[in-house]
């Protein structure tokens, strides 16, 4: 990264997490766990409704935007947040599968 470009959403904010689980390792635990059901359940229907569901796109993308955002899985949510922007986008949803992967990776990081 060059002096003055700004960095990326983190894949995982631990500090924005801490704000909720008070660093509570358990807590962080099921969280991650949370999130990985609605990793699942969300792309999955991303990938059911590409066929011409725009609004089920919209709403499993907007679904796991939050989930993603509230344990500070912030790239996730981000590919998230421009997936809403472009239902049925064949390269939106792989930019959230990919995120969705590197947020995975750093939950599992995470757990030690």
């Amino acid at each position: 990264m060059s002096e003055g470009e700004a960095a990326g959403p983190k894949v995982l904010d631990r500090t924005h997490l801490a704000l909720y689980s008070g660093g509570d390792a358990a807590l962080e635990a099921e969280l991650f766990a949370l999130l990985e059901g609605q990793i699942e359940a969300c792309t999955t229907r991303m990938a059911q409704a590409a066929s011409g569901e725009t609004q089920a796109w919209r709403d499993a993308a907007h679904t796991l935007k939050g989930a993603a955002r509230g344990v500070g899985a912030m790239q996730l949510g981000e590919a998230c947040e421009a997936a809403e922007t472009r239902p049925l986008d064949a390269g939106a949803l792989q930019a959230v599968i990919t995120a969705a992967e590197a947020a995975r990776d750093a939950m599992r990081a995470a757990r030690g």
